[in-house]
């Protein structure tokens, strides 16, 4: 497609909205990425950027008026970056939770019944993306409004040609999602620095690291079972084949070293190494096809959880974790259906015998919920917990042993849409 001039409404291009200069002076240890030369000119007509002085809320403490304190539906459910929060978009508005310990933090509650159907928390800081959504959306379902918490209004928005199925944060990057492209976007001036072909996408895959100063983005490629690696920093592009089904799941370490894909399939998961495409790892969720949730590293990459509609989340050791990546390298190929097997597994020495399920690797540790809901799952930020969030308003902590493994202690529960459950 032919560039076309930029459909930023601003003439000046050092133009800074004054409203997020606060955010972004909170936020100068973090510099960001050089912009990639070879694509801050791309630009399409598919998206338009502006900043607004308009308050979407006329009252954005409606809640603690005379409100329906019946129980909300539940549209969106998603972890912050370092999994210490987690946003829930209601048909009302959306509301903020702690995770440890849990508590819930505040709430939006939108005049007129406003449907959120996504929330994309930037840490714990008060800026946050919001897409609306369910039977009365507060916003058209083609836009990505940039909500600042503490003026409780939209500061700025991005509009599309076409439904947004997803949204990820970076301290320097917006980055959305839609059916069939990927757009990146500079966040001190909302500027298009990179567009993304993907194949079908309705789910809104999509995985950016965290680390400041490493910005990697993982997205569908352009075949069914390949995925495409962004490495910005170094300007470098990895496609990776993972699967021979279709790409249903993958998440990325913070640092963006360690990548994990699941297919349609659901009966396995392969860790790749980012930079290079090699399989690492391959681990067993199960013998039986399952849609696979969410993925899940434990933040010194160690663990990967696993959730499924088969409402067990599995805990798997990683062989290899982000520090002694650059030593290990696997030999098999990326697309490769051999397995890669335990050393200390009782079967290894049949490795090659009997058929592949029989060698596998399985899961050390497990959490039996409701067959058929769907969850999300996360390592809490206590030694060996997970974090397990339902679209039933569930709220889980468990505990694994590392050593004994087996079935995990449930530590605590909640229902965080039931009114006396909140602040």
């Amino acid at each position: 497609m032919a560039a076309i001039p930029h459909p930023n409404p601003n003439q000046n291009p050092n133009f800074l909205s004054p409203m997020l200069q606060p955010y972004l002076e909170q936020q100068q240890q973090f510099p960001p990425d050089p912009p990639d030369e070879e694509t801050t000119s791309e630009t399409d007509n598919e998206s338009h950027m502006s900043f607004t002085n308009n308050s979407t809320v006329s009252n954005p403490n409606s809640n603690q008026g005379l409100i329906d304190r019946s129980t909300p539906a539940l549209l969106h459910v998603s972890f912050n970056q370092d999994y210490g929060c987690f946003a829930a978009g209601i048909d009302r508005g959306f509301r903020i939770y702690n995770c440890d310990p849990f508590r819930e933090i505040f709430r939006r509650d939108f005049d007129g019944n406003g449907g959120i159907g996504a929330v994309e928390m930037l840490f714990r800081c008060n800026i946050l993306a919001l897409v609306g959504g369910g039977d009365s959306p507060q916003y058209p379902l083609n836009k990505v409004m940039i909500w600042d918490d503490h003026q409780s209004r939209c500061i700025g928005e991005l509009s599309f040609r076409s439904e947004v199925r997803g949204v990820r944060l970076r301290r320097d990057r917006i980055v959305v999602i839609l059916e069939q492209k990927i757009f990146v976007y500079n966040f001190a001036d909302l500027k298009l620095l990179h567009q993304i072909e993907t194949i079908a996408n309705p789910k809104g895959l999509c995985a950016v690291s965290h680390v400041a100063g490493s910005f990697v983005l993982v997205c569908p490629g352009l075949q069914k079972g390949q995925v495409k690696v962004e490495h910005y920093a170094s300007k470098r592009t990895k496609f990776i084949m993972a699967h021979d089904s279709r790409i249903a799941c993958f998440t990325l370490s913070q640092d963006g070293n360690l990548l994990a894909t699941a297919s349609s399939k659901g009966t396995l998961v392969r860790i790749f190494n980012t930079h290079d495409g090699t399989l690492i790892q391959e681990v067993r969720r199960g013998a039986d096809r399952a849609e696979i949730y969410s993925l899940a590293f434990s933040p010194s990459a160690n663990w990967l959880a696993v959730s499924s509609d088969k409402g067990t989340v599995h805990v798997f050791s990683l062989k290899v974790n982000a520090e002694n990546l650059g030593n290990a390298r696997s030999s098999s190929p990326p697309d490769s259906n051999s397995a890669v097997t335990s050393p200390g597994s009782s079967l290894s020495f049949i490795k090659g015998v009997l058929p592949k399920y029989f060698s596998s690797e399985w899961s050390v540790a497990q959490f039996h919920l409701i067959e058929g809901s769907q969850y999300i799952v996360a390592f809490g930020h206590q030694k060996n917990t997970v974090v397990i969030l339902g679209l039933d308003g569930s709220f889980y902590r468990c505990k694994f042993d590392p050593a004994t493994g087996g079935e995990m202690t449930q530590l605590e529960y909640h229902n965080f849409l039931k009114p006396d459950e909140a602040l």
